[in-house]
């Protein structure tokens, strides 16, 4: 019997409380698979509001039209790290105010600076974006089956996120002012914040 009935409760055998714990842990997950959550969940919340910030600027210029389509596909991507995020029981970083913010100042930073460099800096972020979700395919791919489920929306939006760099680069991102430095420059910042995103 799993559990006995008072006249005021009901008191949970051993076994049943065990049964309650499992089902509670059933979808925690692994220390790895955790830490490419939380990653992931920063790292699309920062593109989130690269592109809000971006929109601020150039959402009435000719450039609106793409930024906004990018934009409502990271939306996309940032809501489904966050369901990820408490479907798995994940901790997120504690960064998450500072990305806030660092996004929407970097992309509309760079947009102040016109439609070609708000490219660039696109081209530098999905560069970096892309390496990243190639890298955690790798690892997840040692068991497809046992994380099809992440495997299959990294893949996804790993192609996304290709198609907006390729579009930064179709749209001039390489003609920006000071190109080579603007983009090492994001290229570095967005390295450092996945590293640390990662742990903290």
């Amino acid at each position: 019997m799993l559990a006995t009935r008072t006249s005021h409760n009901i008191i949970y055998t051993p076994f049943s409380a065990l049964n309650i714990v499992q089902k509670r842990c059933a979808h925690r997950a692994s220390k790895d698979v955790a830490s490419m959550i939380r990653v992931n969940h920063a790292g699309e919340l920062g593109a989130d509001r690269i592109y809000a910030g971006q929109m601020a600027i150039l959402g009435n210029t000719s450039m609106g039209k793409e930024i906004q389509h990018m934009w409502d596909q990271e939306k996309k991507h940032k809501a489904k790290f966050e369901e990820l995020i408490s479907k798995y029981r994940v901790r997120p970083t504690a960064f998450v105010p500072i990305w806030n913010v660092a996004g929407f100042v970097l992309g509309a930073g760079t947009a102040l600076l016109g439609p070609k460099a708000a490219m660039a800096c696109t081209v530098a972020v999905e560069s970096v974006i892309v390496e990243h979700y190639n890298d955690q395919l790798r690892t997840l791919m040692a068991d497809p089956k046992a994380h099809k489920e992440l495997l299959e929306v990294i893949q996804k939006f790993r192609d996304e996120e290709q198609q907006h760099h390729d579009l930064g680069l179709e749209h001039g991102a390489e003609q920006a002012p000071f190109y080579d430095g603007l983009t090492k420059l994001i290229t570095l910042g967005c390295k450092v914040a996945i590293s640390i995103s990662k742990t903290v």
